[in-house]
């Protein structure tokens, strides 16, 4: 009974969820600077922002990760040469400060990593029973510290999600001579309108899952269990925000490919390319109005199962 009472406790079943979520969150995270770095290059953007000095007088790991990895996705970039020394001065937040934000969810996921990783190699049974026959009572089932660490991830997952829909949203607005809503001929879906509908609405929905679920605590048992971590509900809700994310980063995937194709005949940088070609490898450019079920749901394929990123690494080498 006792030994089955370890394996069935609560914490166990946040660890398992928290292990399997931040695998993949790991690599979305990278996947995300990928997508970051096709926007700047479809919306023209400045590489300035990314530059190393910046980052080291603000010297947040994540951060300075996360540009990084812009700056190797750019390299050898024919738009960027290409307005270098227009007038522009500063881009939206959701591109000037995608280290910065891309940066913090990074930093987020790396602080619950380290929760996990402590938990994966304790003991969190109870009564303890020690080797010179010592019985002891304690507290090493209470799941408050993956929790925090769950609900933590869930914030930073969710601004991941958030800050994309920001750039698919100016994808769509026609900055510097791309077609309003990326497509000639908008018919009846109004082009790729509908899919930024749904970017939307799921960070909408992301803003209800990230409330933490570790600030409440129900007695139960009588009041012997009279303070509990409700970690197995931010477990759940971390998982509902994974998919969501994935999604909407999706969306960007899928829009940002159809915008990047404007700037031709200029290349994007080797990187940018790279990802480019691995999308349209499975879906043609789309010329005319059509429906974007499958290609979206070609889109979360490639990054639920890390595709993405791998094309980008065979290309240029391992990301941060």
């Amino acid at each position: 009974a006792k030994d089955g009472l370890a394996l069935i406790n609560g914490t166990q079943l946040m660890s398992a969820y928290g292990a399997f979520i931040l695998e993949r969150a790991l690599i979305l995270a990278r996947e995300a600077d990928i997508l970051a770095g096709m926007s700047l290059e479809a919306l023209q953007g400045s590489a300035v922002p990314f530059d190393a000095r910046i980052q080291e007088l603000r010297p947040h790991p994540g951060q300075s990760l996360t540009a990084g990895n812009i700056r190797k996705l750019l390299e050898g970039s024919e738009i960027m040469a290409s307005h270098r020394d227009c007038g522009k001065v500063q881009d939206p937040y959701c591109l000037r400060c995608v280290p910065q934000v891309h940066g913090a969810t990074r930093d987020a996921l790396g602080y619950a990593e380290q929760v996990l990783d402590t938990e994966l190699n304790s003991v969190t049974d109870n009564p303890l029973v020690f080797r010179d026959g010592d019985i002891l009572s304690g507290g090493n089932f209470h799941g408050q510290p993956l929790a925090l660490a769950l609900d933590f991830a869930a914030l930073g997952l969710a601004e991941l999600g958030s800050i994309s829909e920001r750039r698919t949203y100016l994808l769509l607005e026609g900055h510097d001579g791309l077609p309003r809503l990326l497509m000639r001929d908008t018919g009846v879906n109004s082009g790729y309108m509908i899919p930024q509908y749904t970017a939307a609405a799921l960070v909408s929905e992301n803003k209800v899952l990230a409330h933490p679920a570790s600030v409440d605590s129900i007695p139960t048992s009588l009041g012997q269990e009279d303070h509990v971590s409700m970690g197995s509900i931010s477990a759940l809700k971390l998982l509902g925000i994974l998919k969501t994310v994935q999604r909407i980063l999706a969306v960007e995937l899928l829009t940002v490919s159809q915008a990047v194709a404007f700037r031709a005949p200029l290349r994007p940088g080797r990187g940018v390319e790279s990802a480019h070609r691995a999308l349209r490898g499975r879906g043609a450019h789309a010329s005319e109005d059509y429906e974007v079920r499958n290609d979206l749901d070609t889109c979360v394929d490639m990054l639920a199962s890390g595709t993405l990123a791998a094309a980008v690494e065979d290309a240029i080498g391992p990301l941060a």
